[in-house]
Order: C-alpha cells, then structure tokens, then sequence
C-alpha cells in the first residue's frame, strides 16, 4: 500500500526536510509497507499492538499458534505467545533490514516489549531483552521506567543492547534513563566496548499524559481552559528536549500514542523520533497541516501556568524534579499504563488459547 500521488506527502516531507524520524507504531506488514513508503525508517511494538495483529491476521497466527501447540507439547500458552510475538518482530525487522544497512545501523531497527508482568523484576526483564536482542542485529528492546526496569535498562546498556525506554510520561522519568544509559555507556566504554554504534531511545507517551491530564479533571472535579490538556504532552517533551540538548545526553527521545496532530506537527524539527499508528499516519498525510520545524517553539505560556495552577500531576510531570525515582512507576499515568499493558498480555495469552483449545460450548465460526 502506497499513496497514490507523486508529490511528496506531509510525513515524507518531515523526514526529508528536518532531522525528525518516524516510525510505525504496529509491527502489521501492510502498516509498516505504507509507513517505510512514506519515509519511516523504524517500527515498535507492544502487546496491545501484537493483540491488535492478531485480530486483523486471525488466519494467519491461529494457524501457527496450531501448528506449534501440535509440534511442541509441553510450550504453555504463553510460550506459544512469545514465540508469535517474536515472528511478528522478524517479519518486520526483515523489511526494515535495508534501512538499517543502508544508513549503517542508525535507523532501520524495530522495537519489542519485555514481558510487561516483569516490570519489578531486573533480572527477568535483562534476560528477555538479551534474548530479543540475539534475533537479528536491528532489535530495539523496551524496557520499562521503574525502579528495576532502569537498573534493565543500564545492564542492557552496557550488554550492548540498544534500548527504548517505555511506560514514561515525565520530564523527571527522562532524565532518570538518560542518566541510566550514560552510565552503562561509561561503562561499556571502559571496558574497552564499543559505544558508536549504540543508539538508545527514551520515549514519552505523550498522548497517554494527556489522557492522564483529563482523567484527573474529571476525577477531581478540575475545570481547565478546553483544549489547554492537549498541549501537556507536548510542553514535557520539549522540555526535555531541551534538557537533552544542554546536557548532551546520547538517548533520542521518542514521542508515542498520538491522539491529535500537535503530537506530530508541534515536534517537526527535533533530532527525535515520532511513533505513529497507521491510522494517524494516513489523517497526517491527508491534512493541511503545513510541515515546518516547531521544536524550538515555545508552548504558550499561559497554557503552562494554567496546567501548573490547576493540576499538580502536570507540575510532576513537567518540573525536572517533580518526582523522584521511585516515585516513577507509581504515578498515575504509568500504572494506567502497566496495568493496560499487563490485561494486554493475558488477553493475548487467552486469544492463543482460543485458537488452540476452542470453547467447546460455542460453535465454531
């Protein structure tokens, strides 16, 4: 699937044009073909994303998930599971394999998710990504932004996996895997390791804090100005944005779960990355959005102080020290999250089990 005109569509222009890469946010084959014809050079995942694949490829996955039950008796649901997700990373990865060649390893790299249940286990979570890392040379891996995924998220570092920190909505919880990866990166380094070719990433689910902005409205029973919470997600990514710039710090921030255009158009122009669903992709590419470089733009500062004023989780949210460490995994966007991605993964393991031990009492369709 490709456009259907010859001028350059608003996303090819963006990449082409500024030093902004996007990627695919599905690892589905026909998303991430339409994505790389339009000038993506990377691709993630996560289980809502592989549950999401399944259910449009149901023929496909129920017939591999058969086929391994058949060949392998003793693998659980969730070994069948693992073993499908990573099929899906490798059919990505290989479309994504000349971009990776092309540009030396730079782009072309396809993120996977650790076992989200993990997130309090380092040991667990550092097993499974370098496991991931071990399919193919472009595998980026996502590991969490609590307390023991940032512990992960150094060892990995040092290990030579290229990460892409997740689960993160803060200014403070992208300073912490900044700071995590400098530190397996020194470590890496004198240890006589090469670090050139690392390329780590930190996203900021940016639409997620907007959610989470909203969410805390209708709970608290807070009234901002409309349309003023659609601007939070993007103020905390160019504020640390900012930050990694005055600090030099080597990860590339990454901007995920688009829910309006600002989350593309306001971050044109950065040396960061735009994770975009299909779906997104396709609106960009038919608005009349005007593609120019807004990074440096700053946000309203009335929209600012008005978020601070009203909602102290965007104060936390914003400010370089408005949480600490532990306090990362425990804020209220980040357990949404976990939680969602958690139910994600059991609902996941509970459609292979559909597709292997069908419910006797329904009729099959």
């Amino acid at each position: 699937m490709t456009t259907e005109t010859n001028a350059p569509s608003p996303l090819q222009r963006t990449v082409s044009t500024t030093p902004t890469d996007y990627w695919n946010d599905s690892c589905a084959v026909d998303e991430l073909e339409y994505a790389i014809a339009n000038g993506a050079v990377g691709a993630t995942s996560n289980p809502p994303i592989v549950l999401e694949v399944l259910k449009k490829e149901p023929d496909r996955w129920k017939a591999r998930a058969r086929e391994l039950y058949a060949a392998f008796p003793t693998w659980s649901e969730a070994d069948i599971a693992w073993q499908i997700v990573e099929e899906m990373a490798v059919r990505g990865l290989a479309l994504l394999e000349p971009i990776y060649e092309r540009t030396g390893g730079a782009k072309g790299r396809l993120s996977i998710q650790t076992n989200p249940t993990l997130y309090r286990d380092t040991a667990g979570m550092l097993a499974q990504a370098l496991h991931f890392a071990s399919l193919a040379p472009n595998v980026q891996v996502k590991l969490p932004v609590t307390v023991a995924g940032l512990a992960a998220i150094e060892e990995a570092t040092y290990r030579g996996v290229n990460i892409n920190a997740t689960v993160n909505f803060t200014v403070p919880g992208a300073i912490a895997v900044a700071d995590a990866v400098e530190r397996g990166l020194a470590r890496r380094a004198a240890d006589g390791h090469d670090v050139a070719s690392m390329h780590p990433v930190c996203t900021l689910m940016v639409g997620r804090l907007d959610d989470w902005m909203k969410t805390v409205c209708e709970r608290d029973d807070v009234i901002v100005t409309p349309g003023y919470a659609d601007w939070a997600g993007v103020a905390v990514f160019k504020r640390a944005y900012a930050i990694y710039r005055e600090r030099g710090y080597r990860s590339r921030l990454l901007a995920a779960a688009y829910r309006h255009h600002l989350h593309w158009s306001q971050l044109i122009g950065g040396d960061v990355i735009l994770t975009m669903p299909h779906q997104w992709q396709v609106r960009f590419n038919g608005s009349a959005v005007e593609v120019k470089p807004r990074i440096d733009d700053p946000v309203d500062p009335a929209i600012v102080e008005e978020l601070a004023a009203r909602i102290p989780d965007f104060v936390r949210a914003y400010e370089p020290d408005g949480l600490g460490v532990p306090e990362l995994e425990t804020y209220g966007a980040a357990v949404r999250t976990l939680r969602q991605f958690i139910a994600a993964y059991h609902e996941l393991q509970g459609t292979i089990r559909d597709f292997v031990l069908p419910n006797p009492d329904k009729k099959a369709p």
